[in-house]
């Protein structure tokens, strides 16, 4: 569903050019969930932005569903992968209310029948009928990023992107917000790649890893290998050992 072939990813020019993405190449089955993990500034959200077509300037191939994306992607490509933001807050429109905020991209894409899509929206992530018509500063954080992944949803893409959709809530929400995650996963096929600095988190719902650190794709493993330390990179190993104490299962469900 998603193949990502040498994609790098420059910023400036001469001698002042910086190396964000290097010829990282990765593949995502449909239906699975992927992870890239590594600390900040490691290039996995650019991977991710260039994958969701928000670096133009990107090189190598993207390829979404067997369709090469090109720098200037049509509406149908672009419904096809949708993002969730790191920051619940920060990606909604301050003084939208929700129902404007899940109302844009229907406008936008000519979907129609806003009444009905909506309403559902909100009451596929578990919120109700109540929450429509607020602002987001009348909601918590959890409810925020409900509000996040509905926008996300409402267009019925294949694949959904996180960026580290999680890592601005408390570990409850947390759990919460990934059970949420998992369940739409199993309910609408979706394929899912999201990038994240904590292991449990990854681990909690993808099932293969790619670790990343100064803009390269060190290696890929499972969650299980990396639970049991079965991992070869010596940063990999290093990773574990800043996360010691590491169980995929202290994320539990909520």
């Amino acid at each position: 569903m998603i193949v990502l072939e040498h994609a790098s990813v420059y910023y400036g020019a001469g001698s002042k050019r910086v190396a964000a993405v290097r010829d990282v190449s990765l593949r995502v089955a449909e239906g699975e969930a992927f992870g890239l993990v590594g600390e900040s500034g490691s290039g996995k959200s650019t991977v991710l932005r260039a994958i969701a077509g928000l670096i133009p300037h990107a090189q190598g191939v993207v390829r979404l569903a067997g369709l090469d994306m090109g720098a200037r992607r049509p509406t149908a490509s672009r419904r096809m992968a949708q993002m969730v933001f790191q920051d619940p807050y920060g990606s909604l429109h301050p003084n939208q209310t929700v129902d404007q905020t899940l109302s844009m991209p229907i406008a936008i894409h000519k979907l129609g029948d806003a009444d009905r899509r909506v309403p559902a929206a909100l009451a596929e992530v578990g919120l109700g009928r109540e929450h429509r018509f607020r602002y987001p500063h009348q909601l918590s954080g959890g409810q925020r990023q409900r509000v996040a992944i509905a926008r996300a949803l409402i267009l019925q893409p294949r694949i959904l992107l996180l960026d580290e959709p999680t890592s601005a809530l408390d570990v409850s929400v947390q759990a919460e917000i990934l059970n949420l995650l998992t369940r739409l996963r199993r309910e609408l096929g979706l394929t899912m790649l999201m990038v994240s600095h904590d292991l449990a988190v990854i681990a909690h719902l993808c099932e293969r890893i790619g670790v990343m650190s100064g803009g390269e794709l060190l290696e890929t493993t499972t969650a299980d290998a990396l639970a049991a330390g079965a991992v070869s990179h010596p940063y990999t190993q290093a990773l574990l050992r800043s996360n010691q104490g590491f169980d995929a299962s202290s994320i539990t469900a909520a």
